[in-house]
């Protein structure tokens, strides 16, 4: 309850200088590793290949945010993809947590950064497609150690200001080689506390972590791990990559360079957020809010629906799968969850519903339904990689639904 009653005095000694509840914005945050054990099966390309050794830690990186009315958390987790189910699990363990503070388990938001080095959570990579490559424990590990560190951040809950900045990155590695739209855009919010001091960052950025693909058999969250190093390194404090819309088919051009020159993109990454934020602005705003749609995708591909009767990925699909799209902010920050590798269109399209500010597009956020594309990819199997794109797709339908449904989250339709 400790945290509980800070936030009471905080309250109150505010009150006193005239400021309203709203405007008090609280943030905590924390992280853990959650590397698998060696012989674990590795998540992307080939079936059947299996870790032995490390390269760089994957972390599980939670941040709790709290304006006296509003609490949600937003955790993101270095892995190909974590399924809803997986999202309604953590919401169960830590609906057995005291926060400290008013807190809905259903207000959690949790965003993968899709590195292919790191664990099948999915189940499509074991030693072939009889049997899934999850490991049962490691993922109780995992539901558990998430749980955790949502309730560690919201016991740290300090008073924070914010600021963002916006800029572009990436132009001579990261390509959409289907050969349309691509988002170069890179969004940062910065949280700092009283002394001035890096509590948080958030950064938004779209390109597959591709390049370590079964190039290596070790475990490492690719170009993002030098991403972590360099904030952490510059700046001090927790910061969170978050993946943008990477479907369709974003990635980087120049696979199999030396590991060492992998993490200096992740660098360069964090010096273009560093330099945006020192061009940046305040955010005049506090508040926060919190929407979010359970919705039934529909399910054209019978892949997805002979997968999960074959038990390989442990999830009901029938005619329809569910899952849910979130829309949240913090001040004039907005954010959406995409449930699946969206193709650009669909973020660009997202965004533009949107308020003028920093925007997020969360990619593999709440859910991992495989590449969301464009209609004609069904339609012309000749476009550049479609039969590959489409294979991992639910079906046609499914950007369209899912745009419908932010429209919803977003207000601008009422």
């Amino acid at each position: 309850m400790k945290g509980y009653f800070c936030s009471i005095i905080l309250f109150l000694l505010l009150l006193s200088c005239g400021q309203k509840e709203e405007e008090i914005l609280q943030v905590g945050v924390s992280k853990a590793v959650i590397n698998p054990p060696m012989g674990a099966f590795i998540a992307g390309d080939k079936q059947n290949r299996r870790f032995t050794g490390v390269l760089d830690s994957l972390y599980v990186k939670a941040a709790v945010f709290y304006d006296g009315n509003e609490s949600f958390a937003l955790v993101t987790v270095d892995c190909i993809g974590l399924l809803y189910q997986d999202l309604m699990k953590i919401r169960v363990k830590v609906g057995t947590m005291d926060l400290g503070i008013p807190f809905s388990p259903e207000n959690i938001v949790i965003s993968s950064t899709h590195t292919h080095s790191g664990p099948d959570v999915v189940g499509l990579w074991g030693e072939d497609y009889t049997q899934s490559g999850v490991d049962p424990d490691y993922m109780d590990f995992l539901v558990k150690t998430t749980a955790e560190q949502i309730q560690i951040a919201a016991s740290k809950l300090e008073i924070a200001n914010a600021k963002y900045g916006i800029t572009e990155y990436g132009h001579n590695w990261v390509a959409n080689i289907c050969e349309e739209e691509i988002d170069r855009s890179v969004t940062v919010l910065q949280f700092l506390n009283d002394k001035g001091q890096n509590l948080l960052s958030l950064t938004n950025f779209a390109c597959h972590p591709t390049y370590l693909d079964a190039v290596y058999n070790e475990i490492s969250a690719d170009y993002v791990a030098g991403f972590y190093q360099e904030m952490e390194k510059q700046m001090g404090g927790e910061n969170l990559f978050l993946q943008g819309a990477i479907g369709g088919w974003i990635q980087p051009i120049d696979k199999g360079i030396p590991y060492a020159e992998v993490l200096k993109r992740g660098t360069g990454l964090a010096n273009a957020a560093i330099s945006a934020l020192k061009e940046g602005k305040n955010l005049q705003s506090a508040s926060l809010s919190f929407r979010s749609k359970k919705i039934d995708l529909p399910v054209e591909n019978e892949a997805w629906q002979q997968l999960a009767a074959g038990g390989i990925i442990q999830r009901a699909i029938s005619e329809v799968v569910e899952t849910e799209v979130v829309w949240f902010s913090i001040g004039e920050a907005n954010f959406a969850t995409h449930p699946g590798e969206t193709a650009p269109i669909y973020g660009l399209q997202t965004k533009a519903m949107m308020p003028e500010g920093p925007q997020f597009v969360l990619g593999l956020g709440q859910d991992a339904l495989g590449y969301i594309v464009k209609p004609e990819y069904f339609e012309d199997q000749t476009l550049p990689h479609a039969p590959y794109l489409t294979r991992m797709s639910l079906g046609k339908d499914t950007g369209a639904q899912l745009l419908k449904t932010l429209e919803t989250l977003s207000g601008k339709n009422q």
